[in-house]
């Protein structure tokens, strides 16, 4: 299952499909009343064109109601006040066979109203959607449960006391659980398997000789008995097996003049940590069949769908489902977990009431989506000058309970092991398999921490092997612009990295760091001091981003955005709003976010862009209607780049047919041609100067007066766009009124002013827009879905260390960050990343660690009184920089880096560790105890 959020367009399809009225909304549609005006149009965040603050942030330092977890029914317009609350039920083992729950401990006063499992949906025919993807609800009776911490059952109380009390006697009591006899875990399949084989050509610039972008992936067979990787007979993968044999043959039998550096490493399993944790609120009124649910998401319509097929063929009716999207925020975690459908499932069995269903934090550790471990097995052959020349990488990764997201992090974790180098020629491969610990899925870094970071440690020791600088063996390696990545790709863009790793080789805490470490080691007795470093580069986007923006200019200058983004802790709606301002001198004024409905762009998808075979893309995309997807969903560092092209694409739109013929018209004069005729200004002369458009020394403009003159002309006032990108845009040739022209979008739709003749105002019948058909369209090839990524953003770390020789605790003394984003868009939501990302790779490095078998958090016993989190004081937040590199022009677009902030980090602190210390380490998190056993 791929990375997908579905569109209105699709979900009333499927509705339609169902016999449903199906609708998918923002929260501020439903609580207009409570969030007016600081989440709604709040004018105080910005003046002039500086920042104050984040658009939503009066709404959240006040409290205001934009999150789920904050929601009651009692907020809710239309809903009844009395709302009952809901409880998970777990089961702690999974090595016995469950025969049912004793809730005696309950006593008669404490018993739920409601009791639901296996055996009450089974009766009622309700089913997880997806459970190849998603699992089941509960564990049956007679079974043994496939995971550690999988629900068996759903408690329901209508009394709040009686709920409270009821929780507590059940909270980590395992005697309410009946097991049977010991029974093993059924032989499964792996999630996914995959091989990844690139030799260049006659250098690093010629078409290879073989890659996954000119061949193939190779995908072998997966059963219960494991991988069956094909041989060199296999008529579509044996000329790229019969490589992979050869490189790993030399790999462990160097050529003359090469030395093979192979090591293994582990990286752990460990938990998203998102303050809001997971929860919903929903009511099910049967007799109506109506479903009302306010959910934690980060992709609203794909939840939406799946909630009907819970039901389609069920014995509930369902007419009508009102789903709320809330603000959230979870680094992935919130992307695709089932827990939304047990939302809905509660409300099912509610009785008619209004249900609170949410995680405690214990449970939360319990059920919610980890971060994928992984054994690596890296090795790295160099010749005598330093200069890499292949890598092979091994990634098993343990996908926990149920598939979800492992067989795409899988596929990602192993593409990015090449970090920041080149390689003539690589073998990469990777399989996830499943376990009994808790269900891994998206997180921050989507596997690509558990590859690059070891890479990085491995040059690192490399470095230290052969005696060279570990700054300057990576500089002689670096990938630079024009090379391919490992799937026979050139990324796009200058690739930056060596400009980072040049100011960092002559920082002081480097070249002066066998200075530092003696002098703090004399004035320090008992410790150690090391100084350390990583760089990585993280791609941005899944292969198939989509976005929809849509921008209006009223009759008195205020600039309207309406846009897919929703919200999710990273500041994105901020940041559209912002991003106007190049092409409209001032960012909008009046906004909604988590838009859902897009009747002015009748679009249709079957949202299928990475298996869609390109002939029938070919002939789909004759139709103008038809886009490979619709939306996608708030992930994958998304917002600045995908998103904010859309938002662009919208702004320059509407200065091209709008602003500049007002623009023309007011200099034109009524006759004679006015002050434009001696003049020989063009379009891309047009620029902003303190909210004024000017160009070649012509009057300038106020927004306000293009406004107005564009209205009263009845000229093009609103824009709205459909943008694509299969690791490159789409784009399209259009005609408006006679005028033809190219843009990097998909679909078009446009408004006209309030002046426009009758023509032009009976065009516009689809949501008072009319919609624009493509003359032509040229869609990226579905082939470069093999090509793994082609968007970069680079970030380097250095960390500086002091360690315990006694307890063998690290000391975080010191760091500098260095990242290329391109053109910032906000820098103050930059600067916030990267320090929320240092101190998540400081975590992972150091102190974050989940056992994965009966130990672990599945065993429902897990908090914040035993997973370290750092801390403030444990990540130098006073002695912390961070640096980023100006853009290298003033059309330079703005990169996804709210992932790659924390990668370089993880190295970074190991690196230093081993400077410090002397001994290497190749598991994280590194640990006093792990660090004493070796001092």
């Amino acid at each position: 299952m791929s990375k997908l959020d579905l569109n209105r367009r699709s979900l009333l399809k499927a509705a339609a499909a169902l016999g449903v009225i199906a609708s998918v909304r923002p929260i501020k549609d439903a609580l207009a009343e409570l969030i007016e005006p600081a989440a709604g149009q709040e004018t105080q965040w910005v003046t002039g064109n500086k920042l104050n603050y984040r658009r939503d942030g009066l709404a959240k330092v006040t409290g205001q109601k934009v999150f789920t977890i904050d929601l009651r029914a009692r907020d809710m317009k239309g809903w009844p006040e009395q709302q009952s609350h809901a409880l998970t039920i777990h089961v702690p083992r999974a090595d016995r066979i469950y025969e049912g729950l004793d809730l005696s401990v309950l006593g008669d006063e404490y018993q739920p109203d409601v009791l639901i499992d296996a055996e009450s949906i089974l009766a009622d025919k309700v089913g997880m959607p997806e459970p190849g993807f998603y699992g089941d609800f509960f564990v049956k009776k007679g079974q043994v449960s496939p995971m550690l911490g999988h629900p068996v059952a759903v408690a329901i109380w209508h009394d709040y006391e009686k709920f409270r009390v009821a929780n507590k006697r059940l909270r980590f009591n395992d005697d309410i659980f009946r097991f049977g006899a010991e029974a093993a875990q059924p032989p499964r399949a792996p999630y996914v398997a995959a091989r990844f084989v690139r030799v260049q050509g006659e250098d690093a610039y010629d078409e290879d000789r073989f890659s996954p972008m000119k061949n193939t992936i190779v995908w072998p067979q997966l059963d219960d008995k494991g991988v069956h990787w094909p041989d060199e007979r296999h008529p579509a993968f044996g000329a790229l097996m019969g490589e992979s044999a050869r490189i790993q043959a030399e790999m462990k039998q160097p050529k003359d003049g090469l030395t093979t550096f192979a090591r293994k490493y582990y990286s752990q399993s460990i938990e998203h940590m998102s303050m809001e944790m997971e929860n919903g609120l929903a009511w099910y009124d049967k007799a109506s069949g109506e479903l009302h649910m306010v959910a934690a998401a980060q992709a609203p319509y794909g939840t939406a769908e799946h909630v009907m097929h819970m039901l389609k063929d069920s014995r509930l009716p369902l007419s009508k489902l009102d789903y709320i999207s809330a603000y959230t925020v979870g680094y992935g975690q919130k992307e695709h977990h089932p827990f939304p459908f047990y939302v809905a499932l509660a409300s099912l069995y509610a009785q008619g009431r209004p249900v609170r269903l949410a995680l405690d934090r214990w449970k939360h550790f319990q059920f919610a989506l980890k971060r994928h471990p992984f054994d690596v097995e890296t090795a790295i052959s160099v010749d005598k000058e330093g200069r890499f020349h292949a890598l092979t990488c091994h990634m098993v990764g343990d996908g926990g309970g149920v598939t979800n997201f492992s067989p795409s992090v899988g596929t990602v974790a192993v593409t990015a092991a090449q970090s920041i180098y080149y390689f003539p020629e690589s073998d990469l491969s990777v399989e996830v398999n499943p376990s009994v610990g808790v269900t891994s899925g998206s997180m921050r870094g989507y596997g690509t921490v558990q590859s690059m970071a070891y890479t990085e440690m491995l040059v690192d020791e490399i470095a230290q092997e052969i005696g060279m600088d570990a700054i300057e063996l990576r500089k002689r390696n670096v990938l630079k612009s024009g090379m391919k990545n490992t799937q026979g790709a050139s990324p796009s863009g200058h690739l930056r990295i060596g400009e980072i790793l040049d100011i960092a080789a002559k920082d002081p805490m480097w070249t002066d760091r066998a200075k530092r470490k003696a002098a703090y080691e004399s004035a320090n007795p008992g410790m150690l001091h090391g100084v350390g470093f990583g760089a990585v580069q993280k791609d941005f986007g899944t292969g198939a981003e989509a976005s929809i923006a849509q921008l209006e200019i009223t009759p008195e200058g205020r600039i309207k955005m309406r846009h897919i983004a929703t919200e999710i802790g990273t500041g994105s709606t901020t940041a559209q709003l912002v991003a106007v301002e190049p092409f409209l001198g001032r960012p909008a004024d009046d906004v909604d976010f988590a838009v859902n409905q897009w009747d002015n762009m009748p679009l249709h998808s079957k949202d299928e862009p990475y298996t869609t075979p390109q002939a029938k893309e070919d002939e789909l995309a004759r139709d103008p209607y038809w886009v490979p997807r619709l939306v996608s969903p708030v992930s994958a560092s998304n917002s600045a780049y995908y998103f904010r092209h859309a938002t662009q694409q919208a702004a320059q739109l509407l200065l091209k047919l709008c602003l500049w013929p007002a623009a023309q018209s007011i200099w034109a004069g009524k006759s004679g041609g006015g002050q434009w005729l001696p003049s020989a200004v063009t379009e891309d002369m047009l620029e902003w100067r303190d909210r004024m458009l000017v160009a070649e020394g012509l009057e300038p403009l106020s927004l306000e007066r293009l406004a107005a003159r564009a209205h009263e002309l009845g000229m093009v006032t609103g824009v709205c766009v459909h943008a694509f990108n299969r690791w490159a845009w789409a784009k399209a040739d259009f005609t408006v009124d006679g005028k033809k022209f190219q843009a990097f979008v998909d679909a078009l739709s446009v408004r006209y002013g309030q002046g426009a003749s009758q023509a032009r105002k009976s065009s516009m019948k689809h949501g008072g827009y009319a919609f624009i058909a493509r003359d032509k369209v040229d869609y990226p090839p579905v082939q470069r879905n093999n090509a793994g990524t082609v968007y970069y953003a680079p970030c380097a770390t250095m960390m500086e260390v002091a360690v315990s020789s006694g307890t063998g605790k690290v000391q975080i003394l010191s760091h500098k960050t260095w990242l290329e984003c391109g053109t910032q868009i906000v820098p103050e939501l930059v600067s916030g990343q990267l320090q929320g990302g240092v101190a998540m790779g400081i975590g992972h490095a150091l102190y974050e660690d989940l056992p994965r078998d009966e130990t672990g958090p599945g065993n429902g016993k897990w908090g914040l009184s035993r997973y370290h989190v750092p801390r403030a004081s444990e990540v130098a937040v006073w002695q912390a920089e961070g640096h980023v590199l100006p853009p290298l022009s003033r059309t330079d677009p703005p990169k996804g880096m709210a992932e790659v902030v924390m990668i370089p980090v993880v190295a970074a602190c190991v690196n230093a560790v081993a400077n410090a210390t002397g001994k290497r380490f190749h598991a994280t998190p590194v640990t006093p105890e792990k660090i004493r056993e070796v001092l």
